[in-house]
């Protein structure tokens, strides 16, 4: 379990490729790893990655890595590695990541920690697109483009994580086809504390979705599917008539009862 608050930025410093799996090597801020023992979670971007190794020897400045990693203490370390199956590079950014890239990470919970963001999984649900970006005074508002059905669970002012971040949706708009987009603002020290700062229109985050939201609307759809049923493409007809979506509004009706 993860809490979304980023705490640091870690750099890929070498790759290495195996048939149907990729190694990661990522060195990490002084103190993160403290502790860290093989097997231990951690969110990279949001995914949750188990680490397979460790050291505190500096990282390998090279594109692979050339021989089994040396283990160090745990207090020291301060570079871990680890193993990304295939099916994971091909539906996340990871299979992208080039070395000295910057990426969020996140050590996994402890039992009584404080949940200062909402609580995640590391199971990443989709891949969004950065849409657009503006810079007003001492703010920066990232707008991401969400395909469908993903969009159906992004309501204004509910959570959403976004490359590990928990955030708060400022905006959000659905279209007809179930597609969409939300906007996050973002205060200095978020950028500074993440990667976002480094983000450009046309890049793809990860996206988490808030699971009490998705269990909520698939719920209401559920619901209305079976009680409805026969009647509902006579209510959908006339609903777009009306420039009503029927689907949406008791969506959004369950939205502003849980809040």
């Amino acid at each position: 379990m993860f809490t979304g608050i980023v705490q640091g930025v870690a750099t890929v410093v070498a790759l290495a490729d195996r048939p149907g799996l990729r190694t990661f090597r990522l060195a990490f801020p002084a103190g993160f790893l403290a502790g860290v023992e093989v097997g231990a979670s951690v969110a990279v971007d949001g995914v949750c990655l188990t680490v397979t190794a460790f050291g505190a020897a500096p990282a390998a400045a090279d594109s692979t890595v050339t021989q089994p990693a040396a283990r160090s203490t745990a207090v020291s370390a301060t570079w871990a590695e680890f193993d990304v199956m295939q099916q994971t590079l091909s539906l996340s950014t990871l299979g992208r990541v080039r070395q000295g890239e910057r990426l969020n990470v996140e050590r996994a919970a402890r039992e009584g920690a404080e949940v200062g963001g909402h609580v995640l999984s590391g199971h990443v649900d989709c891949c969004a697109t950065v849409q657009q970006i503006r810079r007003p005074d001492n703010n920066c508002v990232l707008r991401f483009a969400v395909t469908a059905p993903w969009m159906r669970y992004v309501f204004a002012k509910g959570y959403i994580a976004v490359n590990g971040a928990s955030l708060t949706v400022a905006e959000a708009s659905r279209q007809a086809d179930g597609a969409g987009w939300f906007e996050v603002w973002l205060i200095p020290e978020t950028l500074r504390m993440t990667t976002f700062a480094d983000k450009a229109e046309g890049d793809a985050v990860h996206i988490e979705i808030e699971r009490a939201t998705q269990v909520m609307v698939d719920t209401v759809r559920q619901a209305v599917d079976e009680r409805l049923g026969p009647l509902m493409p006579v209510l959908q007809a006339w609903a777009r008539s009306q420039g009503v979506d029927l689907q949406t509004l008791a969506e959004e009706a369950v939205i502003d009862r849980k809040a």
